[in-house]
């Protein structure tokens, strides 16, 4: 009787050990109001586009850098908070915890753009959490040895996003819009020892599946941090700064296949000019 009495007793004494640690970890409004308005935002679908209506259209891939102050939004914050995710953040727990989007590969080639080769769970941690080799010396014979870790692929590491647009004229609604098919991050590829090679993307995400992810995370914004807008918001209203690498041709070449440096800048600045100017001469004034 006096063991059950002691084991009564000790169990009452976790159960209120658990209650006043849950107590300590219970969370407050951080903030001066509930917000409510993106957490509960709805996606508005696409108008319906028929081929008949598609007077005019062309394919750009154009690509967005993350060192550019007006796309700092896109890449803060490097670390996840409360409130607020970066984008990488957003798709990776998109991929790896919800599985609410599919990662397409880049094919054998290494520039496959038509998701035709999604990628397995297994496949997308390998590419995710590369393993890598770094070389160490041993403090006891001076030797120096590989040493293979993995390292996270982190929010920091993404520096640019590449996009896949179609640019579309719907004579229905006499209205010229832009539907972005594809996302794509990139990052920097780096040897043995740390020198930067170039641009590396990592794969391909179909933009409209998308969607409702990125209305569901908001976005901060510079001038009024009570009208935030949506990563959604974001794509849809053009809130951006990007430029454009390869218009579709015959040739199936980008930019910086025939032009270089300053020559590629005033290449894309000509395609963009031709993308405003085939709508405004579609009106007479």
């Amino acid at each position: 009787m006096k063991n059950i009495v002691v084991f009564v007793a000790a169990s009452a004494l976790l159960v209120l050990a658990s209650n006043s640690a849950s107590a300590q970890v219970q969370t407050v409004l951080d903030g001066a109001y509930v917000k409510e308005h993106n957490a509960t935002k709805r996606v508005i679908p696409y108008p319906h586009l028929r081929e008949a209506d598609v007077m005019w259209a062309t394919r750009i891939w154009q690509i967005i850098d993350l060192r550019q102050k007006m796309n700092h939004s896109l890449y803060y914050p490097d670390e996840e908070i409360e409130d607020r995710k970066s984008l990488f953040d957003v798709i990776r727990h998109a991929l790896l915890v919800e599985g609410s989007v599919t990662a397409y590969s880049l094919g054998p080639t290494n520039d496959d753009d038509e998701f035709r080769y999604p990628l397995s769970p297994s496949e997308l941690d390998s590419l995710l959490n590369p393993t890598v080799i770094r070389f160490t010396e041993d403090v006891d014979t001076g030797e120096i040895l590989e040493v293979e870790s993995s390292e996270p692929i982190q929010s920091r590491d993404i520096i640019k996003y590449a996009l896949k647009e179609d640019w579309i004229f719907d004579k229905q609604r006499s209205e010229r819009y832009v539907r972005i098919i594809g996302l794509c991050p990139v990052t920097e590829d780096r040897t043995e020892d740390g020198e930067v090679r170039g641009d590396k993307p990592l794969f391909w995400l179909y933009f409209p599946e998308c969607r409702y992810v990125f209305a569901n995370w908001d976005v901060f914004n510079f001038h009024n941090d009570a009208q935030r807008r949506t990563f959604e918001d974001i794509f849809q209203k053009r809130m951006f700064g990007s430029y454009i690498t390869k218009e579709k041709n015959v040739y199936n070449r980008t930019i910086m296949d025939y032009a270089l440096g300053v020559q590629a800048l005033l290449e894309a600045e000509r395609i963009k000019q031709e993308l405003f100017e085939v709508e405004h001469d579609l009106w007479h004034y």
